[in-house]
């Protein structure tokens, strides 16, 4: 009886010893739905951060749980609003309440008074006085709300044409468009250019500028809604390359009199019209006009009350192309002269013009690039951004940067000094008054931190958080970072390496290149983790090293650098990505024979090419939204990196990966969503037909009814498959 009781004892401490070793490897291992956004554990692995944390004047204010707290800097921090005192309001004014605290905006700088949209709704609450101020109801069918703080009216699009919404809910009816194609108050031209909305209210409110755009010349695309009881054709406007783009103008619309001119920005109709700007007296419209071929752009400026043409400001012309991003910014103070962004010397800068399109000086200047432009002082004789120069303390190189600081430069004499004083990469935003900035920063070993900090010095008047590392007590993979030379011998890039969990120097691991490669992005970076995607992490914990290098053609280092990819897509960072490879072979633990290769979009289209150009170096590559026949993207973005296919014959032969497709040895998974707009899925359809008549054999994978990302509750399951297939045929 003893000796069974023994058993039954050792069992028990068996199953409990068991147990706990489970629980032990769990908190050792995380899990795509703790790493992936979308993920249902995901928030719980993100560094903590204050909801809903802006200015009002120069008071900040952040959400807490059901509550919004807030405080001029240097006083003690107290509720300013509750959601109870919200929807007692609500009642009050004979609306539904709220179940949780909405995300609020703030509509009127430096005034208490919040804005939120509910059931419907666009409500203003003013948070002093305890009362709603405005309620717009929504029409069902509206869209693209473009809020005037001056007059308090609301643009809107309804279907094609142009709506405005008065406080007291009257519609005021701006386009009546009935021609099929023809758009207006909407973004155009592809969202390129910096361009992000189609209507641009005047500084007191008095006029709307606005877009219309006429797509009926430009060919139909065919996405299928699969949704429907039988799968219905939703045609979309896309303009490709070396086809017919649509034409834009734009339309004054004067709230007194109801009455719309249109600026005469004449011929050619096949031009860019970017960045609208207002002048600050309302008479003037500043436009960025920018040619097909996108190497000659003029700033002009036009009558807002007749729409003739005033004057061409300045010209910028490029051998290869000019891509404006930014209207012009009007000095706070002196409405006579204006700051300009531009990549004139090889790097994006300011300038500083008087309205007759003089050039006054250059406000900053170096081999680092203006990021953005956060505001300016009180008297108007500083002005803050963001850039990646070098901290004061910084040891990196001007070639390779890494971090972000924000910098206040005197209009007057140039001078620059650093609002940081911690090292990484900062996202900061400027008080009202500009006496006050939030500093969000992090750095590799920093998830983040929250300062509010004194513009004058950057001393920190309080600390609002500090986040904790959320992954302390799970194993973690050691992150390098480094320089290689690219392929011309000369240049630095910068890479990121995790390496495997519990990495044995002594073994090979199987290796996986993340690439883009492309314009606009930048990868490896200095904030946290220098930017480790969780993924990264997941593949670390599985016995993958994880490459990354940003290539010649990326973000953040100047025109040249971009630039070097023009009318060869794919030519150039290729060979910086070998160099990657000629480095990782140089690894003692890297597996030379089981090496792959994964990106998404620009990133889709290199793994692509890497994997049929390099066929004996690649063995299995993962392609996400891939790229395949630059003839069959949009004008817009494919001519200012090709020119047009008729004018560049050779290029676009070179970058077809059609004609490679007989070249495809390894595994080859490509992921398309099936109505993306961005690349639309005739490249990763076409690509297999070419890869059928060329007898080779790669893997497919249709993400329905997805655009050009897979996002939500299906990324998980994209992670998911993309880590099957690189075990599948990379790991064994």
């Amino acid at each position: 009886m003893i000796s069974m009781i023994k058993r039954i004892r050792l069992v028990c401490l068996l199953i409990v010893s068991v147990s706990m070793s489970l629980i032990a490897q769990n908190k050792d291992t995380l899990t795509l739905h703790d790493l992936i956004p979308g993920g249902k554990t995901y928030n719980r692995f993100v560094p903590r951060n204050l909801e809903q944390l802006q200015w009002c004047g120069d008071m900040y204010i952040y959400a807490k749980g059901d509550s919004l707290l807030g405080t001029v800097p240097g006083n003690t921090e107290k509720v300013v609003l509750t959601r109870e005192q919200l929807n007692n309001a609500l009642v009050a004014a004979g609306l539904q309440t709220t179940g949780n605290l909405p995300v609020l905006s703030l509509p009127y700088a430096g005034e208490p008074v919040v804005s939120f949209e509910s059931k419907g709704h666009r409500i203003c609450y003013n948070f002093k006085e305890n009362k709603i101020v405005a309620d717009y109801r929504l029409p069902k069918d509206g869209a693209n709300y473009d809020f005037c703080p001056a007059n308090g009216y609301l643009a809107f699009t309804e279907g094609n044409n142009l709506r405005i919404l008065s406080p007291d809910n009257e519609v005021s009816v701006v386009t009546c468009e009935t021609q099929d194609g023809v758009v207006c108050g909407k973004s155009v031209h592809q969202n390129e250019f910096g361009i992000v909305k189609g209507t641009f209210w005047s500084p007191k409110g008095s006029a709307l500028a606005f877009y219309r755009m006429d797509e009926s010349m430009v060919t139909d695309y065919p996405f299928v809604n699969i949704d429907a009881r039988c799968a219905v054709v939703e045609p979309h406007k896309y303009p490709m390359a070396g086809m017919k783009s649509h034409e834009v103008t734009v339309g004054v619309y004067n709230l007194s009199t109801g009455n719309t001119i249109w600026l005469k920005t004449g011929l050619p109709k096949e031009k860019y019209l970017t960045n609208i700007a207002w002048s600050p007296d309302e008479k003037s419209i500043y436009i960025a006009e920018l040619n097909r071929d996108q190497n000659d752009m003029q700033l002009v400026r036009y009558s807002a009350l007749t729409g003739e043409k005033e004057a061409e400001l300045f010209t910028e012309k490029d051998e290869r192309y000019v891509d404006p991003l930014h209207p012009v910014l009007f000095l706070p103070n002196d409405p006579g002269k204006f700051i300009w962004q531009s990549e004139r010397d090889g790097y994006n800068h300011l300038y500083l013009y008087d309205t007759t399109g003089k050039q006054l000086k250059q406000l900053t200047s170096g081999e680092w690039v203006v990021l953005d432009i956060l505001g300016f002082d009180q008297k108007g004789e500083n002005i803050f951004i963001s850039a990646t120069a070098p901290h004061p303390l910084s040891s990196f190189s001007y070639g390779t940067p890494m971090e972000v600081y924000a910098w206040k430069v005197n209009l007057k004499n140039s001078k620059r000094t650093c609002l940081n004083i911690k090292k990484g990469v900062h996202n900061v935003s400027v008080s009202l008054s500009g006496l006050y900035a939030i500093d969000r920063n992090s750095s590799p070993s920093v998830p983040r931190d929250i300062d509010v900090i004194r513009t004058k010095d950057g001393q920190s008047v309080k600390t609002l958080l500090s986040a904790k590392n959320p992954y302390e007590g799970y194993a973690m993979p050691e992150i390098e970072t480094g320089i290689i030379k690219a392929d011309d011998g000369i240049t630095d890039l910068n890479y990121r390496l995790v390496k495997p969990l519990g990495l044995d120097r002594t073994k090979k691991y199987p290796t996986i290149i993340y690439v883009y490669g492309g314009p606009h992005t930048q990868l490896v970076t200095g904030e946290w983790m220098n930017g480790v995607r969780g993924w990264d992490i997941y593949m670390a914990q599985r016995g993958y090293v994880v490459f990354t290098l940003d290539s010649r053609g990326s973000a953040n280092r100047g025109h040249v650098f971009e630039s070097v990819i023009h009318r060869n897509l794919g030519v150039n960072e290729m060979a910086d990505q070998m160099k990657g490879v000629d480095f990782l072979k140089s690894l003692s633990y890297v597996d030379s024979d089981r090496i792959g290769v994964h990106g998404w979009s620009y990133g889709g289209f290199m793994t692509t090419n890497l994997i049929l150009t390099y066929p004996d170096v690649f063995k299995v590559a993962v392609a996400g939204g891939p790229v395949i026949d630059w003839s069959n993207y949009e004008i817009m973005y494919g001519e200012r990196y090709m020119d047009r296919p008729q004018d560049n014959p050779e290029g676009y032969k070179n970058a077809n990966l059609k004609l490679k497709a007989g070249n495809l040895k390894g595994h080859l998974l490509l992921i398309h969503g099936d109505i993306d707009p961005v690349v639309v899925w005739q490249h990763s359809l076409g690509f297999l037909k070419a890869c059928v008549d060329a007898d080779t054999y790669p893997d497919y994978f249709v993400y329905p009814r997805h655009v050009h990302n897979v996002t939500g509750k299906d990324r998980p399951h994209l992670y998911e498959k993309i880590t099957r297939y690189f075990d599948d045929y990379l790991k064994k």
